[in-house]
């Protein structure tokens, strides 16, 4: 497979490169180096250098030497780099990717908010319309938190009685349920008010049983 495109039609050539490289879902093996900012994670003898939130940070703490860690990543296409960001989780990485589509908000700003609150707590943040927590993380200024606000809160629509607290954090199978939902069809914000209600009632529940359930809730 070629890993070169050379093209004097620079439009055919971003459209190929936005397809071309987006070829990454998660990266899996030994960490050989970590610290707050980035993970070096070794997978069969090649080191990747992946960005990394707070969040993710100490969540990969956690893991001993010899464990192999899973970091679901998202590669930023620049001119003069490839970069990777990785995520203890898809909930995570979901809220990554709203996060930089919203105008002016780039994948280092994503990732400071990330750094700053956990994916729940910023759900809970857009949902309710906190602007001054969104502005207590280092560089978001007034406008960038409107915007953010704005442009999120249909994307984040939960109910008061969904909204988790610190405690309740959504789990593997909230993730894992939650995608599948989304690949039936099904919008996040429906899909996320039936699986948050129902790891509510039944925090033991597995995968396929939240699936089921959820489907007949849609």
């Amino acid at each position: 497979m070629c890993g070169y495109i050379k093209s004097t039609n620079f439009d055919v050539y971003n459209l190929l490169k936005n397809h071309f490289f987006d070829m990454y879902d998660y990266i899996s093996g030994n960490v050989v180096e970590l610290n707050p900012a980035y993970a070096v994670v070794d997978n069969h003898g090649i080191g990747f250098m992946i960005n990394i939130s707070l969040t993710t940070f100490n969540e990969v703490s956690k893991a001993s030497k010899s464990d192999t860690v899973k970091l679901y990543v998202y590669e930023a296409i620049r001119e003069d780099a490839h970069v990777l960001f990785g995520f203890s989780s898809k909930h995570e990485r979901e809220m990554f990717l709203l996060l930089i589509s919203v105008s002016g908000v780039g994948p280092n700003t994503a990732r400071m908010i990330l750094s700053s609150m956990p994916p729940a707590e910023l759900e809970q943040c857009i949902a309710s319309g906190n602007v001054a927590m969104l502005k207590s993380v280092k560089g978001i200024g007034a406008k960038t938190a409107q915007r953010i606000l704005v442009d999120l809160k249909d994307k984040i629509n939960l109910a008061s009685d969904t909204l988790l607290d610190n405690n309740n954090a959504p789990s593997a199978v909230y993730d894992e349920a939650l995608a599948a939902l989304v690949m039936l069809g099904f919008t996040q914000q429906m899909s996320q008010k039936a699986l948050r209600k129902l790891l509510k009632d039944e925090p033991s529940i597995t995968v396929e049983q939240a699936i089921k359930k959820a489907l007949k809730m849609m």
